[in-house]
């Protein structure tokens, strides 16, 4: 494959911790702060709005389109799950009191679907800010990262708990365990090619699920590079990031693995669009 240009956005404040990261509805680049409190709306020039969170102090974790032409995000420092459009106005769903939200996805229902990584459990936000909760199986699982599914499901890495949960629509939980013990499995993407994919930070590897339940893991050239997000690219591979590396990699269909090493020493890559 071509030779991938690299190319760094500063922000303002150098020790905001920019952590989650997505496309907005208006072709901008939306990023969570996790450190400062704020979200970031980064132009394609370069230049970025800072949108301190609304109330404070939320420490938020991802961030997503919604259906609604809005972003959403988890605020994992206040059990709360944020809003803010594109011209900057925010509003909140308060959830159970230790919950810890952490990722949060557009489910294939129209709504918005979140991981409590305190809670043990998986959430649903309605468009008109109904909320229910999916108690998952397990103690301590530490549910992470979402993806929506093309089998109509959210799928949600238990990165304590070694698995992989499919969520349907009617809060229907099934378990994948993964075959490697410790894994420590973050994030997850659905692929062009039906199946998700997702990272085992743990372990060092990649790993991809069919709807059926079919596991296949591909180590790392580097298994302590701690891979943290993926995104499927359109040709049926995926993009992820090796925080502990400092690479961007990428892995074909075949399973071959490519990496690139970032320009700025110890930048720990993150979230990845």
């Amino acid at each position: 494959m071509t030779t991938p240009q690299l190319r760094e956005i500063p922000l303002p404040d150098p020790a905001a911790g920019p952590y989650g990261i997505t496309v907005g509805p208006d072709g901008a680049l939306w990023v969570t702060l996790v450190h400062a409190g704020a979200i970031a709306r980064v132009e394609p020039d370069g230049g970025a709005r800072i949108h301190p969170l609304e109330p404070a102090g939320g420490r938020p974790l991802i961030i997503t389109p919604g259906p609604d032409g809005a972003l959403w995000f988890s605020r994992s420092g206040d059990d709360r799950i944020g809003r803010i459009t594109t011209d900057g106005r925010q509003s909140t769903v308060v959830l159970p009191a230790g919950t810890g939200p952490c990722g949060i996805v557009a489910g294939p229902d129209g709504a918005l679907w979140y991981a409590g990584m305190n809670s043990d459990t998986v959430g649903r936000v309605g468009a008109d800010g109904e909320l229910t909760e999916f108690r998952l199986p397990v103690t301590g699982g530490f549910p992470s990262m979402l993806a929506a599914g093309p089998d109509g499901a959210v799928w949600c890495t238990l990165n304590q708990a070694n698995a992989i949960a499919r969520v349907g629509p009617d809060g229907a939980v099934d378990l994948h365990p993964l075959p490697t013990e410790g894994a420590g499995p973050v994030g997850i993407t659905a692929g062009v090619d039906g199946a998700l994919w997702f990272v085992e930070i743990a372990a060092g590897q990649l790993g991809r699920i069919t709807p059926d339940g079919r596991i296949d893991e591909f180590p790392l050239p580097d298994r302590a590079a701690r891979p943290h997000a993926i995104v499927a690219d359109p040709a049926g591979g995926c993009w992820y990031t090796e925080w502990a590396a400092n690479r961007i990699g990428h892995v074909d269909p075949t399973g071959r693995i490519d990496t690139y090493p970032l320009p700025t020493p110890a930048a720990e890559p993150h979230g990845l669009t």
